[in-house]
């Protein structure tokens, strides 16, 4: 059954690229299209030189809106680094963007914990050469502190692994369940365009999948399936002997994320700070990215020997962290009321639930021989003073 996309008006090199391989295959999985439109060695979103995070580029993050971000993430590590014994507190972040979160979190080390940032270190792992780029200039003030290194070249002997909005970008598997039978979406080129043709899986893992997690779409519901994710968490669960995973990301645990009312899925794209559904448009010169299952982060991450110690929204984690108490500071230095007033409606968006960010991005924090600390994000709300 062969669906139709609305007509496509760019067509970009990498999409008349992917035309040509799409028609000598006979089509290919959506999987292998959205790892081609963002990660193609030359034309991929990710890859090629340009404006992706900002007012400049195509969306924001939490740590590109306000360093308060970074500086609460700074502050809970500081505490896991008290936690371990290793005199050395290695960080390590995947997919750091343009260094803005690697920045903010260096800065509030160095201004509120200058031993802890003397014993750190800080290592990016990142396989876009333009990001790569940005971050070697956004941390120049950091020479000597941060290292980078290819995906299957870092270790953690004591310390913590981050990534803030990498999981939403790797490339998914699109299903629909018809007569109770799991089929996959592939796209193909139709009369100069791409199409979508729904076909009967020939790939064991997506079953599979389904059958590990316990959970999966209703029939008739159209959902993304994300099989690298629980791959990685093992691989990044294998790498650490003690300390931390924290992983920032939009999305839902599989029961949510799988409900009966989520009939099209999450699948989503940006560009220029507006959102469409349609992956098969600018092709290479747009976000694709989906929700996180954050249930397959977190059992994948338990067979790799990483234990859940904390999950939760992104307001819960800041306001935990010291979210009113920071904002209070910002305004009390604020030069006027008018610059005080900008600067709440700013950070608001990293608190608000459904205009922002604060309840649709989670927070999972695992640990690997640690033990189950109490950890200082998860300070109850009542006690936190909000005048």
């Amino acid at each position: 059954m062969t669906q139709q996309i609305p007509p496509q008006t760019n067509i970009s090199q990498l999409a008349a690229l992917l035309h040509k391989q799409v028609q000598t295959a006979g089509g290919i999985s959506f999987a292998d299209f959205m790892a081609q439109a963002l990660y193609h060695p030359q034309y991929g979103y990710y890859i090629a030189p340009r404006d992706r995070i900002g007012k400049s580029g195509d969306f924001f993050t939490s740590s590109s809106v306000n360093r308060i971000f970074g500086h609460l993430v700074a502050r809970q590590l500081a505490q896991m680094a008290e936690l371990l014994t290793a005199e050395t507190f290695q960080i390590v972040e995947q997919g750091g963007g343009e260094g803005h979160l690697a920045l903010d979190i260096l800065e509030a080390l160095a201004e509120e914990s200058p031993e802890l940032y003397a014993r750190s270190t800080y290592t990016l792992v990142e396989v876009s050469p333009d990001n790569c780029q940005r971050q070697r200039h956004n941390l120049n003030a950091h020479v000597g502190k941060v290292t980078w290194c290819a995906e299957n070249d870092w270790s953690i002997t004591s310390g913590c692994f981050v990534s803030n909005e990498l999981v939403d970008a790797f490339p998914v598997h699109v299903v629909e369940k018809h007569s109770g039978v799991v089929q996959e979406v592939f796209v193909v080129s139709h009369e100069g365009s791409f199409a979508e043709e729904v076909r009967e899986s020939t790939n064991p893992r997506l079953t599979e999948h389904f059958a590990w997690l316990g959970c999966g779409p209703v029939e008739g519901n159209r959902a993304e399936v994300n099989l690298v994710a629980p791959d990685w968490m093992r691989q990044v669960g294998q790498r650490i002997e003690q300390g931390f995973v924290l992983t920032i990301d939009y999305g839902y645990p599989a029961e949510e994320l799988y409900a009966p009312h989520r009939r099209a899925g999450t699948l989503m794209c940006y560009h220029r700070h507006q959102a469409d559904d349609n992956p098969y448009e600018s092709v290479g010169e747009k976000d694709i990215t989906t929700h996180v299952d954050f249930t397959a982060l977190r059992k994948a991450g338990s067979e790799a020997g990483l234990e859940t110690l904390w999950f939760g929204e992104q307001y819960r984690f800041l306001l935990g962290l010291g979210f009113f108490e920071e904002l209070l500071r910002l305004e009390a230095a604020a030069s006027d009321e008018n610059e005080a007033r900008a600067l709440r409606l700013t950070l608001k968006n990293l608190i608000v639930p459904e205009a922002g960010m604060g309840e649709t991005f989670k927070m999972l924090i695992q640990g690997k021989n640690v033990g189950t600390p109490e950890l200082l994000c998860n300070r109850a709300i009542g006690s936190i003073p909000f005048v």
